[in-house]
């Protein structure tokens, strides 16, 4: 959520955020319910200081102000509410090289022009979509043998890699990053959370239909470990020493409606349910999230290179970012069977966006709260990773083998 007091100062920078990303928000009516809103508020504090110097002798008079009150608080409960919904449609603003398409960045990796088969050929039974189908329905699917144990390595591969300091380190010194080389912390987090803990992160306002909802429960099923991991600190203020505080979910599953047609993405594995994945999140100092989300990316390019995988970075476009994001990178991998690059990793900065909502700030050297930043970023996504890697590892006799860092 962005302040108020930005979007009454800036109100022509977001309409163009809003205009670029294809978000349609009546801005004036959010700032007359803003206005409405503080005279209220105004007006109730007076009649509360009027009411608070009537002396005893003036029961009448102050009994009327408590009624008058208690209306006046009715009317400022609905602008309030019809001011919140808005507010929570308001995207975050664009970092300003966020482009009107999607950018290449850089290629790394060599394609190699060959035959080869597809993923599903190759695996054969070990990626069992048939079964999945049928006790699940479309879209969830079983890994087996030598697939399911691949899943173990990368889930492996990923923790070791974000908890060794000299990783972090590492790719610090290459970027020249002013920021401390401090490694992530492996968390198992929970896997549902509360309505208003979700709607927070800033996604339901967005694409509400991508997400389960158990309703007996009152519980919704994350998407991403990146919904628990920034819930982690909600509702807290947190000490400017310890920033930043690094985060890896591990093993984590995640499930998304996926709604709509995909095409030949319907098919097999690329795009499910159900997934597990290794995500990366960064609480940090608001003039230090440009470097943060530098390290993150440098991070995902890092794994990518060991796994020795051709992939390219893309800086996405406004239309492509998602409410909290001022600016997104995702990692494409080379899938050989459809000759093309698709994305595997994604790493974005949400400024104090996702903070603000879920009241997570930091108390400075002068005492004083301020909203933190919050970054997110896919370590290694299954069963995306494993379809390149069965893909890019394919033999001549028909099976496959494994990225040299995993054995």
């Amino acid at each position: 959520m962005l302040d108020i007091k930005f979007i009454r100062q800036n109100k022509k920078e977001v309409e163009e955020a809003c205009l670029k990303r294809g978000v349609k928000i009546d801005l004036n009516k959010l700032l007359k319910l803003d206005e409405e809103r503080r005279k209220l508020i105004k007006k109730i504090d007076d009649l509360k200081k009027e009411k608070k110097k009537l002396g005893k002798e003036k029961i009448e008079e102050s009994k009327k102000k408590k009624e008058l009150i208690k209306k006046l608080e009715a009317d400022l409960s609905q602008i309030e509410k019809d001011f919140l919904d808005l507010m929570y449609k308001v995207p975050n603003i664009l970092a300003s090289d966020v482009l009107d398409i999607n950018q290449e960045i850089k290629r790394v990796g060599e394609i190699k022009e060959r035959k080869v088969k597809e993923y599903l050929e190759i695996a054969g039974e070990m990626i069992d979509i048939e079964r999945g189908a049928k006790v699940a329905g479309s879209r969830f699917y079983y890994l087996k043998g030598k697939v399911a144990l691949l899943e173990l390595k990368l889930i492996n591969f990923a923790i070791n890699f974000l908890t060794n300091k000299e990783n972090i380190k590492k790719v610090i010194k290459e970027k020249n990053l002013p920021i401390p080389d401090k490694p992530f912390l492996p968390v198992v987090p929970p896997l549902m959370l509360k309505p208003e803990i979700m709607k927070g992160m800033g996604y339901l306002d967005q694409a509400p239909d991508e997400t389960y909802f158990i309703e007996k429960d009152n519980l919704y099923l994350i998407g991403t470990a990146e919904h628990s991991l920034i819930a982690l600190h909600a509702n807290e203020i947190l000490k400017e020493d310890d920033l930043p505080l690094r985060y890896v979910a591990f093993p984590c599953s995640s499930f998304r409606r996926e709604a709509g047609s995909y095409g030949k993405d319907v098919r097999g594995i690329f795009r499910v349910h159900q997934f597990e994945k290794v995500e990366m999140v960064s609480f940090c100092l608001p003039e230090k999230s440009s470097f943060e989300h530098e390290l993150l990316l440098g991070l995902e390019e890092e794994m990518m290179k060991l796994l020795e995988i051709p992939y390219r970075v893309v800086k996405l476009s406004a239309s492509e970012l998602s409410y909290p994001s001022v600016k997104t990178y995702d990692i494409e991998a080379w899938f050989p069977s459809q000759k093309k690059y698709r994305e595997v990793a994604s790493s974005s900065n949400c400024t104090d966006f996702q903070a603000r909502r879920l009241k997570i700030r930091y108390k400075n050297k002068k005492g004083e709260n301020i909203f933190v930043h919050t970054l997110n970023a896919t370590a290694l996504a299954m069963p995306r990773m494993i379809i390149s890697i069965i893909e890019n590892y394919q033999k001549e006799d028909g099976t496959f083998d494994e990225p040299r860092i995993l054995k």
